[in-house]
């Protein structure tokens, strides 16, 4: 499933059923906040203040990407400070996990000497499988390090926690280049019926805070995401209402929902997805409603499937990047965000041993020979993919 293209956009074309029931290609796909310009140029800045990541970068660029051995080390990575979450939401695998918890955080220490290890990187996602907030203080500091080797930071919060103890303003403060907050219902019933164990006011408050404060700031750093599915399809109008009253300029609609590499919670949520049935006529009129309101609507889907007939048709992730869990084990990517699903090995030691290590190699091997992992292959086209 792309995650990010090249850009560092959130990648992939939406493609849905208009209302003849053709399809349709062409809808705006989120872009990094507060536009793309800023991203590159920070980009640029990124690597001209190092030699080692701007020789990295090159050798990144001018590989095909597709190789068991990569000569090149990630220029992007995303680090799960925390697994455990104060939600249980519907249609995310942590509500199983005892306690809403896997394993321990990550340290400062930690993610400190694997960011100066990963002389390559210039972007980062700060959050997995959990709340990141949860983590205080050190998870600020975490973003600090890194914005001060000018690296882009993302980070994905469900601003439970942004009132308690300024930690809207330590969030703003810590230079963050992106802050996606989690939006899944346009009411009280709606929104804590799949975010349970959620207060919809105190969300709703925070995030009027927090916009509020950048707007003080005269900077943008947030975005309003919202998984659509059944439960909340009725309300997708009103979801750009609550945006424009809480003081989001953008938003997406995320019409996919992960597995997790899971068949059973591929399973679920098959169920409650509306991907199949969206219509053109209903991204319009929440175009429009965006534009009226002074909100950037975008939509996030991929339904046109990898495939494994060339090696221009494979997932880019096991080639490209990875995600190290709060345990500092390393799963593939971040649909499967679990290491107790697929494990590549620890970053203990360093994480430049576990990109050339034998099971994210074998890994690599598995893909470009077709032979798609089981986790996989719901990503894939199922005459390619073996099962999906």
């Amino acid at each position: 499933m792309t995650i990010s293209n090249s850009t560092g956009a959130v990648g992939g074309v939406v493609y849905a059923a208009d209302d003849e029931g053709e399809a349709v290609s062409g809808l705006p796909t989120p872009i990094p906040v507060p536009d793309l310009e800023t991203y590159l140029r920070e980009r640029r800045i990124c690597l001209s203040r190092s030699i080692p990541r701007l020789t990295n970068f090159v050798m990144f660029m001018r590989a095909d990407r597709r190789t068991v051995h990569p000569n090149y080390l990630p220029i992007r990575l995303d680090f799960e400070n925390v697994s455990r979450c104060n939600f249980r939401c519907t249609m995310c695998k942590v509500s199983e996990w005892p306690k809403g918890q896997r394993a321990a955080d990550m340290t400062l220490a930690d993610f400190k000497r694997l960011l100066d290890e990963q002389v390559g990187l210039v972007e980062i996602k700060i959050q997995g499988l959990g709340e990141p907030t949860l983590q205080r203080d050190d998870f600020f500091e975490m973003i600090q390090y890194a914005r001060a080797r000018h690296i882009w930071v993302r980070t994905t919060t469900n601003a439970s926690l942004l009132h308690l103890k300024d930690n809207y303003r330590k969030l703003v403060d810590s230079g963050v280049n992106e802050i996606q907050i989690s939006i899944d219902g346009a009411d009280k019933d709606t929104f804590e019926s799949i975010r349970r164990g959620s207060s919809f006011e105190q969300v709703v408050e925070n995030c009027a805070l927090i916009n509020g404060y950048c707007a003080e700031k005269g900077i943008e750093r947030t975005k309003m995401w919202t998984v659509v599915q059944k439960a909340n399809r009725h309300q997708l109008p009103d979801l750009v209402d609550l945006a424009a009253r809480t003081g989001f300029s953008s938003m997406a609609f995320s019409l996919n929902l992960v597995d997790f590499g899971i068949a059973d919670w591929r399973t679920r949520n098959e169920q409650v997805t509306v991907m199949a049935d969206f219509t053109m006529r209903e991204a319009r009129e929440l175009l429009r409603r965006g534009e009226n309101l002074g909100v950037k609507v975008a939509f996030w889907s991929v339904t046109s499937k990898y495939h494994s007939r060339s090696p221009a048709g494979l997932c880019p992730w096991p080639f490209e990047r990875a995600y190290v869990g709060s345990d500092l084990r390393v799963s593939p990517c971040c649909v499967i965000g679990d290491p107790d699903v697929s494990d590549m090995g620890s970053a203990v030691n360093g994480f430049a041993s576990v990109w050339r290590g034998e099971a994210l190699n074998e890994f690599r091997k598995a893909h470009l020979s077709g032979t798609i992992p089981l986790v996989c292959q719901s990503c894939y086209e199922s005459d390619y993919g073996g099962s999906a």
